[in-house]
């Protein structure tokens, strides 16, 4: 439950438009509901301002869909990350009005404004294989109130490129950079903008990278101190924390 629907609710037993019975009915999910395999965290937005959001490998495609369709039905906006196309078939077919997003492996519905942020969040990333880690975190970005400007496949071995954006990269308010193998790029454009720049390092690379450890490792001894670092492949999770800066 967002905090306008809260409010909307509160204003109508205040006018007589909803009675006391109603509306605790309407209040019943709160803290949380309980559907047995999952409990759902309708709280979470009033709590922390971020929604909950699905993430959906592990789960069954019959658990996913159930919890995508309740959360719908709740009113607020619902996000799914790595999705299946199966799995996003099933859901299609119980909400459709669901997008499914095949590239950033998401699902989006949206029937809620989430507050604006403040400036642009520009999502980098070094190679077209890091893409689905970088439009993860674009989907995220926008359905959390986002203006996301997508920035690929500019990485440090032909940095021309890069610098070629420069514009762009010194105008965001918020940056996310996504880079594998050795993960240079934050580093670099961190050394390039005033703003924090969150790393996230992708498993991309050859064996020696060891699935994102490297890039990992190299991040976290970043010489750029605006950098700050999520876990590997963690695109989801760099637009949360780019939402909350944008928003401050």
């Amino acid at each position: 439950m967002e905090r306008a629907q809260l409010e909307a609710l509160l204003n109508e037993v205040r006018e007589g438009r909803t009675d006391i019975p109603d509306a605790l009915e309407r209040l019943r999910v709160l803290p949380f509901e309980d559907m047995g395999f999952a409990k759902l965290d309708h709280h979470r937005p009033l709590r922390t301002g971020m929604p909950e959001v699905i993430f959906a490998s592990g789960k069954t495609i019959e658990h996913v869909t159930a919890i995508f369709v309740r959360m719908a039905q709740a009113g607020g906006n619902v996000l799914a990350t790595r999705v299946s196309p199966e799995c996003a078939q099933s859901v299609l077919a119980a909400e459709p009005r669901a997008t499914y997003h095949q590239a950033a492996r998401c699902m989006t519905l949206e029937q809620a404004t989430a507050p604006a942020g403040k400036g642009t969040v520009a999502v980098v990333c070094a190679g077209t294989s890091d893409l689905p880690i970088a439009e993860e975190a674009a989907v995220t970005a926008r359905l959390m109130g986002n203006t996301v400007e997508l920035i690929a496949d500019v990485g440090v071995a032909g940095i021309h490129r890069l610098l070629a954006q420069r514009t762009s990269l010194q105008s965001a308010r918020v940056l996310i950079v996504c880079a594998g193998m050795e993960g240079a790029l934050p580093t670099v454009v961190g050394g390039l903008v005033n703003a924090p720049v969150i790393a996230v390092p992708t498993s991309v690379g050859y064996g020696a990278s060891f699935g994102g450890l490297a890039a990992l490792l190299g991040m976290l001894n970043t010489c750029s101190p605006n950098v700050c670092v999520v876990n590997i492949d963690n695109g989801f999770g760099a637009a949360c924390m780019a939402t909350l800066i944008n928003r401050m």
